[in-house]
């Protein structure tokens, strides 16, 4: 049997790299990692120089993934996630009962922590630690009380409960002054959402609904990370594909505007809060708090 960890490239190395591929720069992942840029920029060298292929396309003042780079990186990300999550709850020294929720980055992001401010007013006794990942979680192996997951109904697990539906409309920033995208098309920006597994979230399959497959956009920028493209969106840089239950409050605060009278396209897909079997006072309470607040957002 092969020993695999004699294989396996160095940690750091490969903690360097995952932190420029959450980021897709490598000036802000040094800042997250408290190194310069050019030390960060050297780690990733020496990773890809250890594994004998490149890992990034370097343009000027931006990075792509290569093949290989993105297929690293979705298993190394989802990895070192997990681990850092293990060593959290090996800790010694906690007081007081924590509640754990998983969801992933976008919905953190862009739905859980948003509110997160406002039930700590209302909870203060109620320590919450937000884990998130794109990846689907054991809660008994893991220890996390809850999860919010985003998936159709068969693969739902069960006893899980329905928080929203998925839906999708176009979004811009007001300063844009897009109406109509798919008649527009020509001269906007694109932002799109990089992951082929879920190509319902990607602007072709909202065009050809839309009656526009065939056009063709100025240009498309390409984000990794969901909440990266709703970020595009609100710095004005072009048009976003905003899953509603997500977007709802921007455009409700006039953040971001409806950029086509096509109505919302809908798909098998909703959002699920799952919750772990042996839950504490302190975990039901928070449980309640995700349904309540999913129920006051749903259209």
């Amino acid at each position: 049997m092969p020993n695999r960890l004699l294989d396996l490239p160095p940690l750091d190395l490969l903690r360097s790299f995952v932190a420029v591929g959450r980021r897709m720069s490598i000036t802000l992942a040094a800042q997250d990692l408290c190194l310069t840029q050019s030390a960060l920029s050297r780690q990733v060298q020496a990773l890809e120089a250890v594994l004998g292929y490149p890992l990034l396309v370097r343009g000027y003042r931006s990075i792509e993934f290569t093949g290989e780079g993105r297929r690293l990186f979705r298993s190394a990300d989802a990895m070192l996630e997990q681990l850092g999550e293990v060593i959290e709850s090996l800790r010694p020294g906690e007081q007081r009962q924590v509640v754990t929720i998983s969801a992933s980055i976008g919905v953190t992001a862009l739905w859980l922590l948003p509110r997160l401010n406002a039930f700590q007013r209302a909870a203060p006794g109620v320590d919450v630690r937000v884990a998130a990942s794109n990846r689907f979680v054991d809660l008994e192996r893991e220890q996390i009380d809850m999860a919010i997951r985003y998936c159709p109904e068969r693969d739902a697990p069960a006893g899980a409960l329905r928080l929203f539906d998925e839906a999708l409309v176009a979004v811009a920033h007001p300063s844009l002054g897009v109406q109509a995208i798919e008649q527009q098309l020509r001269e906007q920006t694109l932002l799109e959402f990089d992951d082929a597994s879920r190509p319902w979230l990607q602007w072709p399959a909202w065009l050809r609904v839309a009656g526009a497959g065939r056009g063709k956009p100025r240009s498309v920028l390409r984000f990794n990370q969901y909440d990266q493209v709703v970020q595009a969106a609100l710095a004005g840089q072009g048009v976003a594909l905003g899953r509603l239950p997500l977007v709802r409050d921007l455009l409700a605060q006039g953040r971001l505007t409806l950029a086509s009278p096509q109505p919302a396209v809908t798909s098998d897909y909703a959002y699920w809060l799952h919750t772990r079997a042996a839950s504490s006072a302190e975990a039901q309470l928070v449980r309640d708090w995700i349904i309540a607040q999913a129920s006051r957002r749903r259209s």
